[in-house]
């Protein structure tokens, strides 16, 4: 047995069905874990481990929890999660029994289909696994229903228009996914306006008590860190809130503070330039310039 700490990659699906004790795989490059179906030994997936693939996984009960990076995440009531190539995960199932599946995607298997360049366009494969998508009823029933159609697809016999056919139905998936984690964001405004208001406190502080003066201007990953969830999970959900993204809300809080600066001191344009973070004065001029239609001395002049 491996080192408990060492991080298997897995290159292949054939490989990682052969070493979590999975019947062979009916298509190299693609493949569907049906949770009824399968038993995989708790010990296998307490080791950390990387797929060189994509997966789309749906846990539709509770009792499941998954470790990505050093932080372990309950789903209590189920949920849908999807990751990209080389994300390291670790999986510790704890239910008695549960219901779901994983769609195992080797990135050759798209190639020559448009959804080759339009996967990574989803930034919820991008998401850290405790900003999984929540299904409403309805929208299990769909995400199901999917689930079979490629599951009935990849048990019958391979003929020419079998990929088209597949490759069809995960975009699908994908696409009602997109559209899950839209209504998501709504549905949940409590929680995610109480983000909000953290983030807004975090750059009131950042640039009150002078750390960007130190440390220059704040970045989306720095935001992502504080908050704890991951940078375009973070900037999804302040489109779906403000309109904005994460840089341009940075630039709204930023002009904000440098108008109230020009307006209650007599600190040269320079010298605000440096306590919020810019290098060179020129830069800001120019972004408030951008942002205001106003240079920082006619604001200041048109204020007085």
């Amino acid at each position: 047995m491996e080192p408990r700490n060492k991080l298997r990659v897995f290159h292949s699906i054939a490989e990682m069905h052969r070493v979590f004790g999975l019947p062979q795989p009916l298509h190299p490059l693609i493949s569907m874990l049906d949770y009824s179906k399968i038993e995989i030994d708790p010990e296998m997936l307490a080791h950390p481990f990387v797929m060189d693939f994509y997966n789309i996984s749906f846990n539709a009960s509770a009792g499941c929890r998954m470790k990505y990076g050093q932080t372990v995440y309950d789903f209590q009531e189920g949920g849908m999660f999807f990751t990209s190539p080389g994300q390291p995960l670790t999986g510790i199932k704890t239910a008695e029994s549960s219901s779901g599946f994983s769609f195992l995607i080797h990135s050759d298997f798209l190639r020559g289909y448009t959804l080759d360049t339009r996967i990574k366009t989803y930034g919820f494969f991008t998401y850290s696994v405790n900003e999984s998508l929540h299904l409403s009823g309805k929208e299990k029933t769909i995400i199901s229903t999917i689930a079979k159609n490629i599951g009935d697809e990849l048990e019958t016999a391979i003929d020419d228009i079998s990929q088209d056919v597949l490759i069809s139905q995960i975009e699908l998936m994908l696409n009602y996914s997109h559209r899950f984690y839209k209504r998501q964001f709504i549905s949940r405004k409590p929680i995610n306006n109480a983000l909000l208001e953290k983030l807004d406190t975090i750059l009131n502080t950042y640039f009150h008590d002078k750390t960007a003066l130190m440390q220059g201007l704040p970045t989306v990953q720095f935001l992502a860190d504080e908050l704890n969830i991951s940078p375009k999970y973070l900037g999804d959900m302040l489109r779906a809130l403000t309109g904005h993204n994460t840089q341009q809300h940075i630039h709204i809080k930023l002009i904000e503070k440098a108008k109230e600066i020009l307006t209650v001191s007599d600190l040269t344009v320079g010298e605000i330039a440096f306590q919020l973070g810019f290098e060179h004065p020129q830069s800001f001029s120019k972004l408030f310039k951008l942002k205001t239609n106003l240079s920082p001395l006619e604001f200041r002049a048109s204020y007085n």
